[in-house]
C-alpha cells in the first residue's frame, strides 16, 4: 500500500476511474455478444454498438483504431448475414 498522501490519493481516485471505464467497456461487449448471436433487431443493435463504441473512444478507454477495427468486424458480419 502507498504511504505518500497524494499516492494514496491517487489508488482512490484509479478505483473510481477503473469502475466507470469498466461500464463503458461491459457495454459495448455485451451488446456485441447480441449481435453475433443475431437476436432481436440486428440494425437497432449495430447501431447502439457504434455509438457505444464511439462514447468509449471519446472517454479514452479504448484506442480509436480498436474502435475502428471493432466497427469494421461488425459491418462485415451484418452484411454476410443479409
Amino acid at each position: 500500500m502507498p504511504i505518500i498522501k497524494s499516492a494514496i490519493k491517487k489508488v482512490r481516485k484509479d478505483k473510481k476511474r477503473t469502475k466507470v471505464n469498466d461500464l463503458y467497456t461491459k457495454a459495448y461487449q455485451t451488446t456485441l455478444k447480441k449481435i453475433k448471436k443475431g437476436g432481436g433487431d440486428v440494425k437497432k443493435l449495430v447501431s447502439l454498438f457504434y455509438s457505444q463504441i464511439d462514447k468509449a473512444v471519446k472517454h479514452h478507454v479504448i484506442h480509436k483504431n480498436k474502435a475502428t477495427r471493432l466497427k469494421s468486424i461488425v459491418g462485415k458480419k451484418v452484411s454476410k448475414k443479409k
